[in-house]
């Protein structure tokens, strides 16, 4: 299947999971044809998400299960990131944890102890603020308690909805603001609109050669790409409608289309 001449003139894409290969369980409209089409045209791809809740390894899983390939070298996820970076900064301190169970362990792989649970958690050197849909308000107090006592402060993402089949669910923005607010605090992002990682999937791929990132937000996609100097396309398969797109100022993509497909296949 033939790419648009937009696609044919990029070497490798950076593409956004939620809100733009899929949404929910669901790929969006004809992404498995065109994730295909790239992979016969030679282009490299590299699949990047701020969702934190599932492993790089679930991830592979669920796109084997929409009909797109994909390795787990090619998925660059937040969690890592934040693995990586509490590695190389922050071992052996005591962390608190909003998130799911795969957060939690990339927290403790990093060779931090997570304290979730105990009754040291309010006093934890460090919090980190992830996505999840078993957020409580106890999580709000103790993460409150150990920032407000001088607790470093890290979180994946400001993205405060992302999309659903029924509609756009609350994102982990929704969670730290709260967090922030309460706490008077202001997080360290790891994930979009940060560079990290759109830089760790250049360094998989390769720098040098024309990259596309395609995503959904303007403020988390093409903030990022921006961040290091990369074209980019937003789709409207996400949250993001085409008059919010034509009101963009700072960042603004430098090109549209309604779907990942539609942008590399053309109109169907």
């Amino acid at each position: 299947m033939p790419l648009s001449p937009l696609l044919a003139s990029y070497d490798q894409l950076i593409l956004d999971l939620d809100g733009c290969v899929y949404v929910g369980d669901e790929p969006t409209e004809r992404a498995p044809e065109a994730i295909a089409a790239l992979r016969d045209a030679g282009k490299r791809i590299a699949f990047v998400t701020n969702n934190s809740r599932l492993r790089g390894e679930d991830y592979v899983q669920r796109l084997w299960k929409m009909g797109i390939q994909a390795s787990l070298g090619e998925v660059v996820t937040v969690g890592g990131a934040v693995q990586h970076l509490l590695n190389e900064t922050c071992q052996g301190q005591a962390a608190f944890v909003i998130g799911t169970a795969a957060m939690i362990e990339h927290v403790e792989a990093a060779g931090l102890r997570v304290h979730n649970g105990t009754d040291l958690a309010s006093r934890a050197e460090l919090v980190v603020v992830s996505g999840t849909e078993d957020f409580v308000f106890d999580d709000l107090r103790v993460a409150v308690q150990a920032l407000r006592r001088g607790a470093q402060f890290f979180a994946t993402g400001r993205d405060p909805t992302y999309p659903m089949p029924d509609g756009l669910w609350p994102g982990t923005g929704a969670l730290l603001s709260a967090v922030e607010y309460a706490s008077d605090r202001v997080a360290t992002i790891v994930g979009k609109p940060a560079p990290q990682l759109f830089q760790t999937a250049l360094d998989r791929m390769g720098p040098s050669a024309r990259t596309l990132v395609v995503g959904d937000k303007l403020d988390s996609d093409i903030a990022a790409a921006r961040a290091v100097g990369l074209d980019a396309a937003l789709v409207l398969s996400g949250g993001t409608t085409a008059a919010e797109v034509a009101a963009a100022v700072d960042p603004r993509p430098d090109h549209v289309a309604t779907t990942l497909a539609a942008l590399v296949l053309g109109p169907a």
